[in-house]
Order: structure tokens, then sequence, then C-alpha cells
């Protein structure tokens, strides 16, 4: 009995202490100590280890594990699915990187041997692999995306460009969103996104939220979840990171597309001296290049901000906001003007999808008075009806308004006491243009509610002569 009981008093102090020890640890993948000691995590493929690299005082050291405060910190398991599977990447041990014009030389190389893009996008990429490392500096940051259809190099971009960023993780083969939210927010690295896998999902809204919150500081995705007392919490998840996205088409939501540097995959094919597959030796070789790249971390993490002498007004505020951070990093004054005149030009092109987007906004305006009873609406009121949802900087003025009525939709205007007016004169037009745009009349949409409303009365009343 003795015995047992001895037993049975060892197993509890056995267990009370693993206990202590597991609330005494954290697991990790990175960390900035309040010294400014930075912790990466690193792993082995070839040993299937996993190690922390401890940089403090200019100088590095590889742990199993580092206390810090009390808590022992330690890395994740080498055993994990997302590591065997290569998930995400890690690298196995800071390497010396050189000078920047050297590290980007080798990033370039590496692209340029097993990549198809235009120079100028290599360049870029080059640059944004780069960027990734120590994009936490900054409060905004800009997408890589490859533009094109299915055989195009897409899938090859992401490969090639995401395999050497920071922590890449590699998340389209996630059958839902939900691992996505939880990795992003436990990892903190590079979200490597074919868009296209999720096309003919209900996932499609939660990657749109990932991509419009994760460019700034500070804007994590709320989700409700269910927890062990059978109700719901709230979770916000950090999904601030840099990301490479491949898709077939351009973002409905200019304000999502204004965060892209795009490349046209479609205008891209294959070089003679690239390989159709990837051999084994491209793991190898993007392995050190991450181990360089953990280097430049180190060396640089806290020393590059922001410069201001970069921005230029004369372009959207959205474009700056992702463009000077990456042109921020950069010393080479020919690639920084090279990023500007791309910005410059791409900032055009918005004016130019805009201004043709606004048919249908506008003409959906001029519809809505006509409905309401406004048989001359003036350009005022067409203006202010455009206006009424938009943010001060999207809005545009009664001047520029009645220039696109006439320009976009080529109907006439008149001029009266009460200012320019949609001249009466168009009502044939704008039944042909309600029709072409598929604009309903306001009335028609009424009744169809009222016919709704009184059949479900009907069937009310029906049911109730049986009760």
């Amino acid at each position: 009995m003795n015995i047992e009981n001895g037993e049975k008093r060892l197993a509890e102090i056995k267990n009370k202490t693993k206990k202590d020890v597991d609330e005494k640890s954290q697991i990790i993948a990175s960390e900035i100590l309040n010294d400014g000691t930075i912790i990466e995590m690193l792993f082995d493929p070839q040993k299937n280890e996993t190690s922390l690299a401890i940089w403090k005082d200019n100088e590095f050291k590889i742990r199993k594990s580092f206390e810090s405060d009390g808590v022992i910190l330690k890395p994740h398991s080498a055993g994990k699915d997302l590591l065997k599977n290569k998930v995400i990447l890690f690298p196995s041990e800071p390497k010396e990187c050189g000078s920047q014009k050297e590290l980007i030389q080798d990033i370039q190389e590496f692209i340029h041997k097993y990549l198809s893009v235009s120079l100028f996008f290599e360049k870029i990429a080059s640059y944004y692999v780069l960027f990734s490392w120590i994009y936490d500096d900054f409060n905004e940051l800009p997408y890589l995306r490859g533009l094109g259809d299915y055989g195009t190099g897409k899938s090859r971009f992401l490969q090639v460009v995401g395999s050497i960023c920071y922590r890449p993780i590699f998340a389209s083969g996630a059958t839902t969103v939900s691992p996505i939210f939880r990795i992003l927010n436990d990892f903190r690295g590079t979200l490597i996104l074919d868009e296209a896998d999720f096309k003919f999902s209900d996932a499609t809204t939660d990657i749109v939220k990932i991509l419009n919150n994760g460019f700034m500081k500070g804007m994590p995705v709320l989700r409700s979840e269910g927890n062990n007392k059978k109700s719901f919490d709230v979770k916000a998840y950090d999904v601030f990171s840099p990301k490479l996205i491949a898709s077939r088409m351009l973002y409905k939501d200019t304000a999502l597309e204004s965060r892209m540097i795009t490349e046209d995959m479609n205008l891209c094919s294959l070089g003679k001296d690239i390989p159709y597959n990837i051999p084994d030796l491209f793991w190898d070789e993007a392995r050190e290049i991450r181990n360089k790249l953990l280097m430049l971390r180190f060396q640089n993490k806290g020393k590059i901000k922001i410069n201001p002498e970069l921005e230029n007004r004369e372009i959207e505020p959205r474009l700056n906001q992702i463009a000077i951070p990456l042109m921020s990093i950069v010393n080479d004054p020919e690639i920084i003007k090279e990023i500007q005149q791309y910005i410059k030009e791409y900032n055009e092109k918005i004016k130019t999808d805009r201004t043709l987007g606004y048919s249908y906004q506008i003409l959906d305006a001029i519809c809505e008075l006509l409905d309401d009873g406004y048989f001359r609406p003036t350009i005022l009121q067409v203006a202010e009806k455009f206006n009424k949802d938009l943010s001060p900087s999207e809005t545009i003025t009664s001047k520029k308004m009645g220039y696109l009525v006439r320009k976009t939709l080529d109907l006439k205007t008149e001029r009266t006491r009460d200012g320019y007016v949609v001249s009466e004169s168009n009502k044939e037009k704008i039944e042909i243009l309600r029709k072409r745009y598929g604009v309903e009349k306001r009335s028609e949409v009424v009744n169809d509610v009222n016919i709704d409303l009184e059949e479900k009365e009907e069937e009310i009343n029906v049911k109730s002569l049986f009760n």
C-alpha cells in the first residue's frame, strides 16, 4: 500500500514539474527582446533539427533554447508537418552576406536562373525579397504579384521568389482559410498565395480580408471562434506581412489593386536556359541565400527608416504608401528612378481605369434622380448623388461631373438658372444606356417588393383560415 502511494506521489510530482516547465516555456519562430537581442528560428533539413540564432552585440550564437526574464524560449519542433512538408521555410544558419550590392546580385542571379520575367521585375523582385527580411521596421508595405493565364509561369514565380523571402508560408495548399489566419499570426512570415486555388470557394472573401488588412500594421482581422464552453470568442489575427500573389485577373477593388506591384506574366516566355522542372539543387541554393539574408536582418534590423524625400505629391497617396518603404531600402539611384517611373505610369493607369469605370456609376446616379421625380437633374445633384458613399479623396467636383456626363455617356447638358442640367432630350438615349448597363428602374424594383409582400400576406391569410 505504501509502495503504491509512493509511486502515485512520484507520478504527481513529475506531472507537476512538467506542467511548471511547460508554463515557463514559450515556443517561438522569432522574438525581439527589450535589450535589442534578436532571436530567429533555424531549421537544418539535413540534420532534421531546429534551433535558435541569438544576435546580440553584433555577434550571434546558436542555441537549443534561450532564457529571458524567467521564460525559456524554444523553437518549433522539427517534426512539425509544416516544416517536413516545406510549408514554411527557414534559414539553417546565419552566413556572411557582403554588401547590399553583392547580395542583390546573388538574389537576382538566382531568380534569373529559374524564372522568366522582365528585367525590371527581376530587379524589383530582388529588392522585394530583401525588403521582406526587414519589413517589420515599416508600417506599410506593397504586395508582389504575377498576373496571367494558365501556363504563364505564375506558380514558378511564387516558388522561386517565395523560397528566398523572409519565412515564406506556402499557403496555397490550404483547403480552407482558417489555417492561413493562424499560421500568419503565429509565424509572421511572407504569405505565398496562388489565389486561383480559392476561385470557387467561399474562402475568397476571407482572402480579400487578409489582403485588404495585411498591408498596414495595426489592422488585424477579427474572427469569431468556438471555445470549450460551447460559446464564441472574438480573436484578432495579425495578418501584416509581405505577400506574393498569383492571379489570373485584376481585382475589382481599385484600393486593393493600388497595393500591387504587378508583372504581366502573359508577356513572359520561358527562356531557353531555364529548366522546365525545378532540380533538387534549387532548394539548397535557396537555403544558402536565406542564410545570407538572415545575417542582413541581424545587421540592419531597426536601422533603416522611411525616406520622406521619396514622396511624390502628384501621385495617389496609396501608391506613395506602398512605394516609399520599398524605395527606402534601395541604395541604387537608378533603381529608385525606375521604381518611381513605374509608380508614375501605374498612377496614370489608375486614373484612366477610374474614369472608364465612372460610366456605370454616373448613369446610376442620373437614373436614380430621374426615378425619384427629378425630370431635369442638375449636374450638382448628380455629383452629390455620385459622391455620397465615397471618401473625400475620391469625390469629384460638379465641373468634372459635367465633363464626364458629356464625354463618357455622350449625354447633352443645358445651362439654366439653376446651373447645368441633364437635358430632357436625352430620354431615349438614357433608356438605351439603362439596358446596356443593366440599371433597373427604381419603381420596378419597388413594385417587385410590393408584389412579394402582397403574396406573403395572402399566404398568411390562407393559412389563418385553416388554423
